[in-house]
Parts: structure tokens; sequence; C-alpha cells
């Protein structure tokens, strides 16, 4: 038998809630984190709303020297991560080298530091080269992240960041849990991470027409997966970091186990660049493979974190793919979209879904999809709309999709 891998710690920033216990208490409540950008100036925007982190100080986490070297998303990755170790009841100081050299980095996210990156352009193009960072190069590229994470912890094993869009933090812990079962590591930083709340980005996303425009006055109410009303997706950006390692070293150490992930399957559409294939078989086969590898039952799962993008196409493909994933049994358990409440994190989404379901897991209560107010009659399963509700699942799936095609899933499997 593999070793079972669990999870130990739990760090998060999130727009509805800055640490982890208070952004389970938000998530659980249903509040929203979705607010008019104040990055930026939107007003030239047709979408000017996002699920922006407010009140983080990003000089309680790096060398305020450093601040202008890096994008904003490393103090967050940064502070996601302590917060995670801490929980965890982990120094990575006071590891010997040798297992320091066995402790990895697996981070997920979609635009690294695209922030950066857009910042070093603006000077470079606007003539303003001496106020460029020397490290305008290394630090714009994305796999930078995972490197700091890594430095600031003196962490000498893998470092490595994946970026499959937005499925890239299903797929590091999907990795993160492979290494551990193969023995390359015996301790992974996971998680994900994005900070995209740009104009660079917004106008881009604007340009496709996918983001949500109707609520601008009413940010709270904009992201609504699964509703007949909804007209798009809210950009998100936040860090969810988890602490991972095998059980038997979990429990030696007296850890707190939140749950075991247990499987994690992975497909592609092979279709388009941002259209789901309508058929919904893929997402389908990557939930059923991440099921099968668990050893779990479509009838087992207590519990679903969607995708949940508030798009029409994608919320209704998405309902088509859990009706083949799990037969009879989709209309008979429930499932939510955290998206509602935080927006699109990119990149990290799949990592936020993790961490409501260890809420859920934790302290038996399902988190909701809010502005769930009309349902659409195309998305016609148990979407736990609008409030929290008292439920003890054993077993979850964390479904995720992103562009070009990528579906990948996780499940989750509670030990208590």
């Amino acid at each position: 038998m593999p070793p079972r891998i669990v999870i130990t710690g739990v760090g998060a920033l999130s727009p509805n809630g800055l640490g982890r216990e208070a952004f389970f208490d938000a998530t659980a409540r249903g509040i929203s984190g979705i607010k008019t950008i104040r990055a930026f100036d939107p007003s030239g925007l047709s979408s000017r709303i996002a699920g922006e982190l407010t009140g983080f100080e990003p000089a309680q986490w790096i060398d305020p020297k450093s601040i202008r070297h890096v994008s904003r998303v490393v103090p967050m990755c940064l502070a996601a991560t302590d917060e995670a170790l801490r929980d965890a009841r982990l120094d990575p100081r006071s590891l010997s080298l040798a297992e320091r050299r066995r402790t990895g980095v697996m981070l997920g996210s979609g635009g690294g530091a695209i922030e950066f990156s857009e910042r070093m352009y603006e000077l470079w193009y606007g003539g303003h080269l001496k106020q460029a960072s020397v490290y305008s190069i290394p630090s714009g590229t994305i796999g930078t992240l995972a490197s700091e994470i890594s430095m600031a912890h003196d962490l000498r094993g893998f470092s490595h960041l994946i970026s499959t869009g937005c499925t890239s933090s299903t797929d590091a812990i999907g990795y993160a849990y492979r290494n551990l079962q193969l023995g390359i590591a015996d301790i992974v930083i996971t998680g994900g991470a994005d900070a995209t709340i740009t104009e660079g980005v917004m106008t881009g996303f604007c340009i496709m027409r996918i983001v949500s425009t109707a609520f601008n006055d009413r940010p709270e109410a904009a992201s609504r997966p699964f509703s007949k009303d909804r007209d798009g997706f809210v950009l998100g950006e936040g860090a969810w970091m988890f602490v991972m390692e095998r059980e038997e070293t979990a429990r030696a150490r007296g850890a707190h186990i939140y749950a075991e992930v247990a499987g994690y399957g992975s497909t592609c559409d092979a279709h388009h660049r941002v259209r789901m294939d309508e058929s919904g078989e893929e997402p389908a086969r990557a939930m059923s493979l991440a099921m099968e590898e668990a050893g779990v039952e479509p009838t087992d799962v207590g519990y679903l974190s969607y995708h949940g993008t508030s798009t029409e196409l994608n919320d209704r493909i998405e309902t088509r793919a859990v009706k083949i994933a799990f037969g009879d049994h989709a209309r008979r358990f429930p499932g939510s979209a955290v998206k509602s409440m935080i927006g699109h994190p990119q990149g990290a989404c799949g990592a936020a879904g993790v961490a409501a379901t260890l809420m859920a897991f934790r302290d038996g209560l399902l988190p909701p999809t809010i502005n769930l107010d009309v349902p659409d009659p195309d998305c016609d399963l148990d979407y736990v709309p609008d409030a929290g509700r008292r439920a003890s699942p054993r077993v979850a799936v964390c479904n995720t999709i992103a562009f070009g095609s990528k579906n990948s899933a996780l499940v989750l499997r509670s030990l208590e």
C-alpha cells in the first residue's frame, strides 16, 4: 500500500479574510470580498470590480528594501506559507541540512509575477530606466515565486512552480502528493498564489468580454455561479498554502491532520484555447480518475468543490461533467463554489477550494454558493445556495478547469 499523504498546515490570504481563521469564518458565513478595484483607476474599463486583498501589509513579510524588486504576490506567498508552517508546528530552520534537502516547494500560479513585469515595462517604455529594478528579468519570471519560498526558509529540496492556468494549484498539490508517495521528498510546501489585478490583465479580460460588467455598483453581488442572471466572472487574487507530508511522520510529531489527499486526476479536452468542449467528458474523466486512484466510489463522495466560474458556458458544462462522473448520485450530494465570495484568483483557485473543503471537514459546515438567486435551469444540482449548511462529509472532490482545455481534480478524505 502506498503511504497516506496528509495536510497538516493551512495558510490563507483571501479577499474575504486575511489569515486562515478569517478566511474560514467569512467563507462559512457567505461574506463576499469583492469590491471596486483600488490597485489602479478602473474608471475606463467596462468591469471595475475584483476580489482584491485589503489590509495586507507586504512589509511585514519581506525586507522593505526588497519590496520594489519583487512582485506583490511574493509577500503574499511568504505570509500564507509562514502561517501554514506555524499551523503544522514545523520550523524549517530547526531541521537538519539532510531534512531540509528533503523538503520541497511545489507552487501553482497562473499569472505569477505579471504584476511586477507590467510595472517594469511601464518604467522602461516611459523612459524611467533608473527607477526600474535591477532584478527586472529574474523577478519577472514565474518560477521565482517558488524560489522565494525556498530561500526564505532555507529549503534545499526541489523548488518548482506549475503554471497550467486555472488548474495550476490543483496540479501543484497533485504533484506534491505524487512526490511524497514516491519518496522523493518527506515534506512539501504546496498550494497556489496569484495577484493579477492589474490594468493590463483587466483590460485583456474586458476585451474578451468574459468578466462581469452588470454589477459595478454592487460588487458583492457580481460573482453568481450557476445563477441565470450571471454575466461573467470576477477576477480575484490571494494565496492559499499547505504543508503536506506522510501520515506516519505527521502523527509521530503530533501534528493536527486536516485530511488525506487520496487521489489526483488530470485530462485535456484538446479542444480550444478558451472554450470547453461542451460534452463535459474530459472534466468528468479527471474527477473519475481521481476517485479511482483514491479507491472511492462516486456514492462515497459527500461534497464537491466546484470550479464555478460564474460564466454561462463553464457552469453549464461543469454541471454536465458532474452528472457524467457521478451518475444518479450527482443529485444526492451537495457542492459549492467559493468563487462566489472571492472571485476567480486564477491559478490559485484550486488551492482556495481545497482550503474551503478542509474547513468543511474540520468544522462540519459546508461553504455556500452566494448570489444564487435565480437558478439556471441547466444548472440543477445542489450548490448549497446562499447559506452554509451543517454536514460532515468524509470524502470530497475538488474540481478545476482551465484555459487550454485543461481539467484537474483532487480527492480529499477525512481521517477523523
